[in-house]
């Protein structure tokens, strides 16, 4: 494997190429001597304004002695990575009835691709409809209110990451991470995404990249059913035998259930088949908006502006106790964009196109609740969004706006809309809300906290022009399904919960990985039983 160089510091005009001959220097060694030298990674350092600098990480591969190297340099930027794991799956023979993927997001998608690529041909069944009329349906949502609760932001094709900034970032750290992110360029999503430290695709790009994978699943002999929603499983004597979907009865000794945050009726018909599902913390809370130029001059000072420097995002928290205020899928150059999936219901989130070349910037502004705050009973959590969500309806006029407040008004606990610089881009409009009447004392309490600490840290963050719409509540799962070392549910032979609507991923590239995951320990489970 390569050698890592990392923490090499450069000015903002210094070209890529400065960065290899550094890593070169520091580890003594000729162009002549390597078999290949790139940039691995890049990022920036905007700590000190007045001294912005990129970090590079370069990768060197040796024809041999690459640890010996590493050991003799005895240099905490020079480390030797052992070999990844094989990404490639065994090849297998199909089973009598193909393994069975519900879902068609991240965790689902990348699940597919890996048994497809065994060779075990998996069926997946997707309630929504494929990308093309996915996305036509949304438009009309966007235009004109009317909600297709089959076709949203929330279900079809790619899941709820094909509207969203395409954030391909993730607190793991699994080797699966570049693999994936390998799989996504290969597939069409821009090569940086292998280089940036923050990469993303941006919801244009993701969308085909979405479409190309769907292509190469059907390619290597996998079978999708779009508009096909699962109504229950097939359970006999503690193994799953199956499911019932569109009211036909699917056999298989494997299902993978990749749900996605806001399948609520299939978690309903789970507990009810005595699935085990426990309730787990998330987060709810609002949309903050800002002029784009606001948070670059923030970040960057002086240097705002700069065509060597990306468009400014952020990553702010506080915490008062047990409890956290933190910005979430911060989109640069962004959209506040209307994302129910059911009726009489406002939700909102984010997205960004690639180019994020939008006037305002936008992110999720939440405060962490839990089974204290929502009850303890399994689908606690899931009500309590859902009462949010309705209430916010009924505030925004039942006619699908979103109630709003501007930042100065909110912190000095009044309601209404002072706007100026920031013309909020949620679709369907924001109308003036009450924040303290929607959510919890604890909700408001923690956002007013988090807002004026946030502002000291990022000069115009508490802009008082800045809008607040809400409500925020699809973070994550309000729910885990339990799973064993095996990844099978618990007390279900057979059954893989996986990705985020089961409680193990929080966002596009971790879903992936779980995706990757799961299928792995499936394919483990076929092999042991072929012995």
């Amino acid at each position: 494997m390569p050698l890592f160089i990392t923490d090499i510091k450069l000015p903002l005009t210094a070209p890529e190429e400065q960065a290899v001959d550094r890593a070169l220097s520091l580890c003594r060694l000729g162009r002549n001597q390597v078999k290949f030298a790139r940039v691995y990674k890049r990022s920036l350092d905007a700590r000190k304004q007045q001294d912005m600098r990129f970090i590079y990480s370069v990768q060197l591969s040796l024809a041999e002695g690459e640890e010996a190297l590493a050991n003799r340099l005895h240099s905490s930027q020079v480390r030797y990575q052992p070999p990844l794991p094989e990404m490639d799956p065994p090849k297998l023979t199909p089973l009598s009835h193909p393994p069975i993927v519900v879902g068609f997001g991240p965790a689902g998608m990348f699940c597919a691709y890996q048994l497809a690529r065994a060779g075990l041909r998996p069926l997946v069944l997707e309630r929504g409809p494929e990308m093309e009329r996915r996305a036509a349906a949304v438009e009309e949502y966007w235009r004109t209110g009317k909600l297709d609760p089959a076709a949203n932001v929330q279900f079809g094709e790619g899941g709820a990451g094909a509207f969203s900034d395409g954030k391909l970032t993730t607190r793991i750290h699994d080797p699966r991470c570049h693999w994936v992110l390998e799989q996504l360029a290969a597939l069409g999503a821009p090569e940086e995404i292998l280089i940036k430290a923050k990469p993303h695709i941006g919801t244009d790009q993701l969308r085909q990249v979405v479409q190309n994978l769907r292509r190469e699943i059907l390619r290597l002999g996998g079978e999708i059913r779009f508009d096909t929603q699962v109504q229950e499983l097939l359970i006999q004597q503690g193994k799953v035998r199956g499911v019932v979907a569109n009211g036909e009865e699917i056999p298989s000794e494997f299902v993978v259930l990749a749900l996605g945050h806001s399948a609520r009726d299939t978690l309903e018909t789970l507990l009810g088949q005595g699935v085990t599902l426990l309730p787990k913390p998330f987060s709810v809370g609002v949309r903050i908006e800002h002029p784009q130029s606001l948070i670059d001059r923030g970040l960057y000072g002086k240097y705002a502006g700069h065509p060597a420097l990306p468009v400014g995002e952020y990553q702010l928290s506080w915490r008062q106790g047990d409890r956290g205020v933190y910005t979430f899928c911060m989109c640069p150059g962004g959209y506040v964009v209307p994302s129910a999936s059911q009726p009489g219901t406002v939700v909102t989130n984010g997205m960004s196109y690639h180019a994020r070349d939008g006037k305002n910037a936008n992110a999720g502004l939440v405060v962490s609740v839990s089974p204290e705050d929502f009850g303890t009973r399994p689908l606690d959590g899931m009500y309590f969004q859902q009462k949010l969500e309705q209430a916010a309806f009924v505030m925004g006029g039942e006619t699908g706006a979103a109630p709003g407040v501007t930042v100065g008004r909110f912190l000095q606990h009044k309601t209404g809309l002072d706007l100026n610089r920031v013309q909020p881009t949620y679709a369907l409009g924001v109308t003036p809300g009450d924040l303290d009447a929607l959510f919890p004392p604890v909700i408001p309490h923690m956002l007013r906290e988090g807002i004026v600490r946030m502002g000291k840290k990022l000069p115009g963050f508490d802009a008082p022009d800045s809008v607040l719409t809400a409500p925020e509540t699809r973070t994550s799962s309000p729910v885990r399904i339990p799973r064993g070392e095996t990844g099978m549910a618990q007390g279900l032979y057979g059954l893989y919960p996986c990705g985020e609507g089961a409680g193990y991923a929080g966002g596009i590239l971790s879903a992936a990985v779980d995706g990757v995951r799961t299928a792995q320990w499936m394919m483990e489970e076929i092999q042991s039983l072929r012995k």
